[in-house]
């Protein structure tokens, strides 16, 4: 009988101990399962913070491409108003060097027509041919000044319209 109650106070300590091993598992999983539900949260909450990060980087990158699209337009307009810039100051360029010949194709004609009328006794048929073309050059000059002056006025205006471009462009 000693050996039966051995036996059942062993049996007894074995189901204590198991009880107790059993009650510290189930506190340890308890602990596990309160930590993989924190877990589970954060990996929600980053995975909403990715998503967000995502779409903040997708409509940065919109606004980028729409920042390229329209500095490439205003680079090309700039590109545009410089090349007519560029035009008209040869334009104007060539006008100059036209009045510069015509100014000396003036004063070759206005020498003539002096020593013209010094010899204007000896040639009255000489005069009248020098006065025709001093007139014929007077008109040209005076042709040549309104297209000078409408020459300034486009390249005043070019100039304008580059300002225009240049301070929309910065």
């Amino acid at each position: 009988m000693e050996a039966i109650k051995k036996k059942m106070q062993g049996m007894k300590l074995e189901k204590d101990n198991a009880v107790d091993r059993a009650e510290t598992a189930e506190n340890q999983a308890r602990d596990a399962n309160l930590r993989a539900d924190k877990s589970e949260e954060e990996v929600r909450a980053l995975q909403k913070k990715i998503q967000q990060i995502e779409n903040d980087l997708d409509q940065v990158q919109e606004q980028l491409a729409q920042a390229n699209n329209k500095l490439e337009e205003k680079d090309k307009a700039l590109a545009a108003a410089e090349g007519e810039v560029a035009a008209l100051n040869r334009r104007l360029q060539l006008l100059e060097d036209d009045m510069e010949r015509s100014e000396e194709r003036l004063k070759i004609a206005s020498a003539k027509l002096e020593e013209a009328s010094q010899l204007a006794d000896e040639s009255e048929r000489m005069r009248k041919m020098l006065e025709h073309r001093n007139i014929a050059d007077e008109e040209r000059m005076d042709s040549l000044e309104d297209q000078l002056k409408e020459a300034k006025l486009m390249a005043e205006e070019a100039d304008r319209k580059y300002d225009e471009v240049t301070q929309n462009s910065c």
